[in-house]
C-alpha cells in the first residue's frame, strides 16, 4: 500500500521541521518551553519514521524515535508510544491530521494531537491535549517551519538549542 498515495497530507510533511514547543497547565499558565527538530521520513513508501530532537535553553536535550507502519489508511505507532495518526478526510483543503497515543508505562495518560500544515507546506501548527485519568490537565502548542524536504541531509541528532530556528 502506497503511503504517499493514501496519506497525501503526511507526504507533504516529509522532511525536516524546526519548531518551538510551549506547555501550559489547565489554568493556561506556561510550565515549560523548548525548541525542536523533527525528521519526518517516508521509507520505501510503506513505512514512516520520525526522530524528534528536543533542546532546552539550559542545555538539556532529548531524542525520541517514532517508527510506524501504515495500515487501513492510518499510521500505527509502536515503541515508546502506541497509537495512530490519520488524515481528517472531512477537511476538503487537505491540511489536517489527527493523532491519538499513549506512552509506554503510562496507561492512565493519553494524548490527542491535531496538526495543520499550510498550503505551501512551509509551516505547520500542532496542538496536543493531555488527559490523565480522563481529565484534561495540560496542552502543548507547537509552531514549526520547514527547514528542508531532504531529511537525509539532516539525518543526525547532534544539534544544539542555538542551531535551531525559532
Amino acid at each position: 500500500m502506497s503511503l504517499r498515495e493514501n496519506m497525501p497530507v503526511l507526504a507533504r510533511a516529509e522532511g525536516v521541521w524546526d519548531g518551538y514547543y510551549r506547555y501550559y497547565n489547565q489554568d493556561g499558565i506556561k510550565i515549560d518551553e523548548h525548541k525542536s527538530r523533527l525528521l519526518c521520513r517516508i521509507i520505501n513508501d510503506n513505512q514512516y519514521h520520525q526522530t524528534n530532537i528536543y533542546c532546552w535553553k539550559d542545555g538539556k536535550k532529548e531524542v525520541r524515535e517514532f517508527p510506524a507502519t501504515i495500515k487501513d489508511n492510518r499510521l500505527i505507532f509502536s515503541g515508546d508510544i502506541s497509537g495512530w495518526a490519520a488524515e481528517v478526510h472531512l477537511d476538503e483543503f487537505k491540511r489536517t491530521m489527527m493523532l491519538n497515543w499513549v506512552r509506554k508505562n503510562e496507561d492512565d495518560l493519553y494524548l490527542y494531537e491535531m496538526i495543520q500544515i499550510s498550503d505551501n507546506a512551509k509551516t505547520r501548527a500542532r496542538t496536543w491535549q493531555w488527559f490523565k485519568n480522563h481529565i484534561l490537565f495540560q496542552r502543548t502548542l507547537i509552531d514549526e517551519n520547514r527547514v528542508s524536504v531532504d531529511w537525509k541531509k539532516y539525518d543526525r541528532t547532534d544539534v544544539t538549542y542555538k542551531e535551531l530556528a525559532n
